[in-house]
């Protein structure tokens, strides 16, 4: 995901966080699913919803439930499918196969947040954007996928301040990483599958 970096501290939490969603968000597309999908109830389609949790690493968790029943790993990548942490798009590997989401929409949608909590005393913020995300480039169990979820992404973190020089004391700027973050993504929207 793409951010700018922002000028108050409320905000310089939520980059680390997009980032951190991008790579996630993969990884619950990737790892949703409580049990093993029928392959004939993953390809009719249908409606899907998805839940994951942010965590600070490059992968994340998630869980897919409804008509895809699968979990596994996501990873953040560009357009052609070469990792990037900043990447719009995010590939989600799953037992059964893989596809990609585009999340460009999303990114665009959490550039500048407007967060629903922050304190520049406490150096917090707590934030929250939706926009829809498109799946495509199945492989496998997926081949053929499309369809639209509408994500969400939640996030509440405090960040540090810093140690020395002319800021000392001020909460640190930028997409640093947070002192402690907990988040999550959450979505719903439906699946088809081309022959």
């Amino acid at each position: 995901m793409k951010l700018s970096n922002h000028s108050t501290s409320r905000v310089r939490l939520f980059p680390f966080a997009v980032a951190v969603f991008t790579v996630t968000m993969v990884a619950a597309l990737a790892g949703a699913g409580v049990g093993a999908a029928t392959p004939t109830a993953a390809r009719t389609g249908g409606p899907i919803a998805i839940q994951a949790t942010l965590g600070g690493a490059a992968t994340g968790r998630i869980v897919i439930a409804g008509s895809i029943g699968d979990w596994g790993t996501a990873r953040s990548v560009d357009r052609n499918g070469n990792p990037d942490d900043s990447g719009n798009y995010v590939k989600v590997t799953l037992r059964k196969g893989t596809f990609e989401f585009d999340s460009t929409a999303l990114n665009r949608k959490t550039t500048d947040p407007h967060p629903q909590v922050s304190s520049d005393v406490t150096c917090s913020v707590s934030v929250r954007g939706s926009a829809p995300v498109t799946l495509l480039k199945g492989t496998g169990l997926y081949r053929g996928i499309t369809g639209t979820v509408h994500a969400t992404l939640s996030f509440t973190g405090v960040g540090g301040r810093y140690q020395t020089g002319a800021k000392k004391g001020q909460c640190r700027q930028g997409g640093e990483k947070p002192l402690v973050m907990i988040g999550a993504v959450t979505g719903r929207g439906t699946v088809r599958f081309s022959s």
